[in-house]
């Protein structure tokens, strides 16, 4: 696989970065996801996480890496003031 090869399409995360993440020491799942940014875009790992977690344990040379480490959490988006103000029930304000 090439270093320019993207792995997390919504945050354009290459290999090359990835094994970077690896080589500095980042052993966990969790830790190269939050070094990389790769499974926090906007599928939360559900395209990449397979691939990123076979590089993870090429890598290290150990399938006891459990893939449960990569926890997807919730999109979210900006709400305004007014609409956590309505109360339910009360939509006229």
């Amino acid at each position: 696989m090439d270093d320019s090869t993207i792995i997390c399409r919504c945050e354009e995360v290459t290999y090359g970065e990835i094994k970077k993440a690896l080589e500095l020491g980042l052993v966990s799942p969790g830790d190269v996801r939050r070094y990389t940014r790769a499974g926090m875009g906007a599928c939360q790992g559900r395209t990449c996480q397979r691939v990123l977690m076979q590089i993870i344990k090429k890598t290290l040379g150990s399938e006891d890496i459990p893939e449960k480490t990569i926890t997807p959490r919730s999109p979210v988006r900006a709400v305004t003031l007014g609409e956590l103000a309505i109360v339910a029930g009360d939509e006229d304000h």
